[in-house]
């Protein structure tokens, strides 16, 4: 019988993005055009493209545009065994302003959330070195109580988990169930990436470096990836280690979506990989640089490995 395993474990959001086509805000967006969406999907699709085995286990609809994401993660050679196709719901879609900042969006949830414990195959958890989600996906259920039971359970059989921050009130408005959900599963020694707009979002003000490392350190995060668009990164490990790297230099930023799930795409391979933190954090702006001159996915004809790693 077929030992079902993978390097790392993506569960999370899966959708359509509508990304305007204008660098307009929404309400002045005329077209838009349709790209592959969803954080965790992203980084799949990334890392897989990168070279690791990648299992994605999230849940669209039996319609049009589940078929449009099944099509393209398979032309990308994702493991889709674990993807489930609902008749009871739609796939979940968000319109996207294109922007050169932090774009603004309208999510329309359905058959992202119903991802159910039965979806992951004790094997596959078992054997996975890091399982990754996000903050989207833990927003509701059920999708939230099979990803932390399973996370435990992947946690427990030697993997490293990690988690996007990518927290907005329109998707999760109980600020307080999130403080305490998230904080459940960065007590198991995740590796968190967050951003200057997750933090403002996710503590309602303004908090010093110092500040977010505290709380998220004393949360149980052992690295914390700190992105900070065109300042630059901060990151700070459990251990004591603490640096920052300014941004690269860009000539021309196309469009913003999926840049954080680019950086932390490279983040992971490196650190999987054996690299220090400091490389692991230039290879990750490496690739967040790619995508931030391409809108949409990065495209198929960019090299990703030797376009990110040459030079580290």
């Amino acid at each position: 019988m077929e030992v079902l395993k993978a390097d790392i474990i993506c569960a999370g959001e899966i959708l359509v993005d509508f990304i305007g086509h204008e660098l307009q805000p929404i309400a002045h967006t005329k077209d838009y055009h349709r790209y592959l969406g969803g954080s965790p999907t992203n980084v799949a699709v990334n890392l897989q493209r990168l070279g690791k085995s990648v299992a994605l286990v999230a849940t669209c609809g039996q319609d049009g545009l589940g078929t449009y994401i099944i099509d393209k993660l398979k032309s990308n050679q994702v493991d889709c065994r674990y993807i489930r196709q609902t008749m009871e719901h739609p796939t979940s879609v968000i319109f996207i302003s294109r922007s050169t900042e932090t774009p603004e969006f309208i999510p329309f949830r359905e058959a992202d959330c119903q991802i159910l414990t039965s979806q992951f195959p004790d094997d596959l958890v078992q054997n996975c070195q890091v399982f990754h989600t996000t903050c989207f996906a833990l927003s509701k259920n059920p999708a939230r109580e099979a990803i932390l039971n399973r996370a435990a359970a992947a946690k427990a059989a030697g993997a490293l988990l990690s988690i996007d921050l990518n927290y907005a009130s329109k998707i999760w408005p109980d600020l307080l169930e999130a403080h305490q959900i998230i904080r459940s599963y960065l007590s198991h020694g995740a590796l968190l990436k967050i951003s200057n707009d997750d933090c403002y979002r996710f503590f309602g003000t303004h908090k010093s470096e110092s500040e977010i490392f505290s709380f998220f350190h004393n949360s149980g995060a052992k690295i914390i990836c700190l992105t900070k668009g065109p300042d630059g990164v901060s990151v700070s490990a459990a251990n004591g280690e603490t640096f920052s790297k300014p941004a690269l230099p860009i000539e021309s930023v196309k469009d913003t979506t999926g840049a954080g799930d680019a950086f932390w795409s490279g983040f992971i391979f490196a650190y999987l990989s054996g690299y220090s933190l400091p490389d692991c954090t230039k290879a990750a702006q490496k690739l967040a640089h790619i995508k931030l001159q391409n809108v949409g996915r990065i495209p198929d004809n960019i090299p990703l490995r030797e376009a990110v790693f040459h030079g580290i």
